[in-house]
């Protein structure tokens, strides 16, 4: 494996875990419905965990409502108790057709419950991002060990992960701080 080859598979690496927070703060209530929210959430159809957008139609008419139409009106009940066990901490509502949630507003105790999480899935993907540079590093000096590359490339190598290092965790602070942002909004 080369250095360029080691720099790409990492930076990828990297984006990936990028990736990950997003979602995970996509799933996260902010006061506005967005279908996002019901990703997480797990239905019982015919045997098997599948989540809500799978079995149902799920949209958003008004900023503070989800509708969710199931394909099957069987899935009716099983999605209403699916949302009632899940930690969304919304009271569906059903009318025998489709599936309402109202999206109360939050307090400002939640608002500061969610910034926890925002801040504790943020420093869980700065630590991924670490992990990963280390891992490079270990890598690159493997290589020097085995007298593939030289003393020189290796340093360079290596200040050239920890700058992608510090590039993808100042984007970590900033999705952070966006997100935040968003919550604390009244």
């Amino acid at each position: 494996m080369t250095i360029k080859e080691i720099h790409s598979v990492h930076e990828d690496k990297m984006k990936k875990a990028l990736e990950v927070l997003r979602k995970e703060y996509g799933s996260l209530r902010a006061g506005r419905a967005t279908p996002s929210l019901l990703e997480k959430v797990m239905v019982d159809y015919y045997g098997s965990p599948t989540p809500v957008n799978q079995v149902a139609n799920v949209s958003v008419p008004e900023p503070r409502m989800i509708v969710i139409q199931p394909w099957e009106k069987t899935m009716l009940n099983a999605i209403d108790k699916a949302i009632q066990k899940s930690d969304l901490g919304l009271m569906p509502t059903n009318d025998g057709i489709i599936i309402r949630l109202n999206i109360p507003q939050l307090t400002q105790e939640r608002r500061s419950e969610i910034v926890k999480v925002i801040h504790k899935k943020a420093e869980e993907c700065r630590v991924a991002i670490r992990n990963l540079r280390r891992d490079a590093n270990d890598t690159i000096k493997k290589l020097e060990k085995d007298k593939t590359v030289s003393e020189d490339e290796t340093k360079k190598a290596q200040d050239d992960i920890q700058k992608l290092t510090d590039r993808y965790i100042k984007e970590v602070d900033q999705i952070m701080a966006a997100k935040e942002k968003d919550i604390m909004e009244v």
